[in-house]
């Protein structure tokens, strides 16, 4: 196949790691990805906040007619107690993968016991770390090491495939480096490994890898093609750690957002109602004309509040999902057209 006939690169193709230029893109990731889940919460309440004041002040809407008022109040109830009816249908959603039989927990058991032994194995070392990032990041140098000595063993083949697999490797190790500085700056936690993860495209790297293998399969040295299959071994743990990881974070957030929703509910409802009570009076609302927009505007916050959670939660899981969708060197988010790599039927023939 003529894969030195095209100067296209065999870079990654995905996620872009490293410095994001842009206070907007700064502020999009912050707000998707790295902000704390009750801060994004809090900025939605405010915005909330200041639109009601903002149409009140505009004379678009009005908070002196009782009826309009304690019908908004009526749904909001409604609207509260079907959201905490469906995050606890939720919550013992995640609460039933948790039941097991004992053959199925030891199963998951010794799963995770190969995988860090394989880990361990790989990076030479006694025993795999504990922490999720230093997990990924004992990963991520093993990646690194495996192309730096897969380029060496290549140095004294032919050009074209020095050139397509140096190419290759000088692209894994840079992307390497990035993610190692990343998960350096990152604490323990198993969401700053799944942040870090996401970022770094193990997937296209082992689609290239797998292509280089089987393209030159008849050119490569055995130590060469040996050292290939080493880096595809370590390019799939990695990306066995970062599914594990994400599994274990989404388990995690959404029973956290499942406990700040109810704690949210009974305040939620509590608000609703005393925006009904401030018009029970015949005679008008019982506070002063002059403060009520800004009390009721206080109360619909309050009694929205639950949703603000649910949007920062569901942002940031949706997110980390749609970003680490792919299985393998299956890259769904990928263009047809994109890559180096043009194949038709029969090729080989």
């Amino acid at each position: 196949m003529g894969s030195a006939e095209t100067d296209e690169t065999l870079e990654s193709y995905g996620a872009d790691v490293g410095t994001r230029e842009g206070v907007a893109t700064r502020f999009r990731e912050w707000f998707l990805i790295r902000g704390n889940r009750l801060g994004v919460a809090a900025i939605v309440s405010v915005a909330v906040f200041v639109i009601v004041v903002g149409l009140y002040e505009l004379g678009v809407v009005s908070f002196t007619n009782p009826n309009s008022v304690t019908r908004v109040a009526s749904g909001m109830i409604a609207g509260t107690f079907s959201l905490v009816t469906l995050v606890v249908s939720v919550n013992q959603l995640i609460l039933s993968q948790e039941f097991t039989t004992a053959n199925k927990a030891r199963d998951r058991f010794d799963g995770v016991v190969e995988f860090r032994r394989n880990v361990a194995t790989e990076a030479g070392i006694p025993t795999a770390p504990a922490a999720p990032t230093r997990v990924l990041e004992l990963i991520i140098e093993t990646i690194r090491h495996d192309a730096v000595t897969l380029a060496d063993i290549v140095s004294d083949h032919d050009e074209e495939v020095r050139h397509r697999v140096l190419q290759y490797t000088n692209s894994v190790e840079e992307r390497a480096e990035e993610v190692s500085e990343t998960l350096d700056k990152a604490g323990i936690s198993t969401f700053s490994a799944v942040s870090a993860a996401i970022h770094y495209d193990e997937a296209w790297q082992l689609y290239v890898a797998t292509h280089l293998r089987n393209d030159y399969a008849d050119s490569l040295s055995p130590a060469a093609t040996d050292q290939l299959e080493e880096l595809i071994g370590s390019l799939k743990l990695f990306n066995v750690a970062r599914e594990q990881f994400k599994t274990t974070y989404l388990q995690r957030e959404l029973t956290r957002f499942s406990q700040l929703t109810i704690y949210c509910g009974v305040p939620s409802i509590l608000s609703a109602i005393l925006i009904g009570l401030l018009y029970a009076n015949v005679t008008g609302p019982s506070i002063n004309v002059a403060v009520l927009p800004y009390v009721v505007s206080v109360l619909i916050v309050v009694v929205l509040s639950p949703l603000a959670l649910l949007v920062s939660y569901i942002l940031r899981t949706a997110t980390v999902t749609h970003r680490t969708a792919s299985v393998g060197p299956m890259i769904p988010q990928k263009d047809p057209d994109e890559g180096p790599f043009d194949v038709t039927y029969g090729e080989e023939r």
